[in-house]
């Protein structure tokens, strides 16, 4: 099974920026094991504006695209290597790839990124991708990680898309202000009634919300690719989301 796993900055930092050690290294154990069962995974990964928040002891995230794209150029590096020391620790190598939106947007470039992923999936590198935020500007951007994980999940003809995030999925009402909100666990198709579910963004170092996740349930779904949605606290639950098992919320594709 290729499996692309999209992991949240709210569960690789801390609210201050600074790495979450813990669920990192427990995130790169469960992933390396289910590359050991000989599950083919593509991590998409956020974080890289935070960790260099964090590592330039800045007071918050940069509102201006220069001071953005410092920080991720800071952050990006520790992120490499923090992902690179973890997952050497499991005798797996890791290739960095950075897109932006003309990267996927343009057919010629996108064949590239399609050939260079199947050839690394092929030799059994871990490709962790992210937006090239150094870069990347509103006209080219692609936005924020879940979008990018449904491109990348689409473009390499995956099963399986995972968004890990801080909720446990898609839920009736806002669960942090309704105590009677109901989590959804299956959805056969994105509805209006669905999206009207959707809230705001999440943590103040995070980029996107519920919105941006039904957006890329869309994408997949439309060709054949279920979606969970699920909570990246507990990374123990990617096995039983893999095995099909009822977690979070999970998006069918249309066969």
């Amino acid at each position: 099974m290729t499996v692309v796993i999209k992991i949240g900055t709210s569960n690789i930092t801390h609210a201050t920026g600074n790495l979450n050690i813990r669920h990192v290294e427990q995130m790169v154990k469960v992933i390396s094991d289910l590359k050991n069962a000989g599950h083919r995974v593509v991590l998409v990964s956020s974080g890289a504006i935070a960790m260099g928040v964090g590592k330039l002891g800045l007071s918050g995230r940069p509102e201006d695209m220069p001071g953005k794209q410092a920080a991720a150029a800071v952050g990006q590096c520790e992120l490499m290597y923090i992902y690179d020391k973890l997952f050497s620790e499991y005798n797996h190598v890791v290739a960095q790839l950075l897109l932006t939106g003309s990267d996927v947007a343009d057919e010629k470039r996108r064949t590239n990124f399609q050939n260079t992923m199947s050839r690394l999936l092929d030799m059994g590198a871990l490709p962790i991708i992210n937006e090239n935020d150094t870069v990347a500007t509103e006209e080219i951007a692609v936005g924020d990680n879940d979008s990018l994980g449904a491109i990348v999940a689409c473009a390499i003809g995956a099963d399986l898309l995972v968004l890990l995030s801080d909720i446990d999925g898609l839920y009736t009402a806002d669960p942090h202000k309704d105590p009677s909100a109901e989590l959804i666990t299956t959805v056969e198709e994105v509805t209006d009634r669905i999206e009207a579910l959707a809230g705001a963004a999440g943590s103040g170092l995070a980029v996107g919300g519920m919105a941006t996740k039904l957006k890329a349930a869309k994408a997949a779904m439309a060709q054949g690719i279920d979606m969970v949605i699920a909570n990246g606290a507990r990374p123990e639950l990617l096995y039983d989301i893999v095995a099909g098992e009822p977690v979070g919320t999970r998006f069918l594709g249309k066969r």
